[in-house]
């Protein structure tokens, strides 16, 4: 369970970091509030991932999702522009997540 509870946080903060950029600083609210209730279940999540993984591999791993899930969602949903060369580290972004997975007991 403890990596469905990593996963889990980690897609929590895609929701709340795209919300936040919805808010427009806070100024509507429900996007502000899917923000901090997006923001409180991630650290829930990720709260209960550490319980049983290294902090270092779990927060690696829970800020990767949100870094490469919140790009996605920003090409696709907000039409930002991305090259060749972001898109070169995001791979490595997402091998770093798989490997410290792997070789985490």
């Amino acid at each position: 369970m403890k990596w469905c509870f990593l996963l889990i946080a980690g897609l929590l903060e895609v929701v709340w970091a795209v919300g936040l950029k919805m808010s427009e600083g806070f100024s509507r609210l429900i996007p502000s509030g899917v923000t901090i209730v997006g923001m409180i279940l991630s650290f829930y999540f990720l709260s209960l991932a550490l319980k049983e993984l290294p902090l270092g591999t779990a927060y690696a791993i829970w800020t990767g999702i949100g870094t490469v899930g919140t790009l996605i969602f920003g090409v696709i949903w907000f039409r930002e522009a991305i090259a060749l060369p972001q898109i070169f580290c995001v791979a490595l972004i997402v091998s770093g997540i798989v490997g410290l997975k792997l070789l985490t007991h």
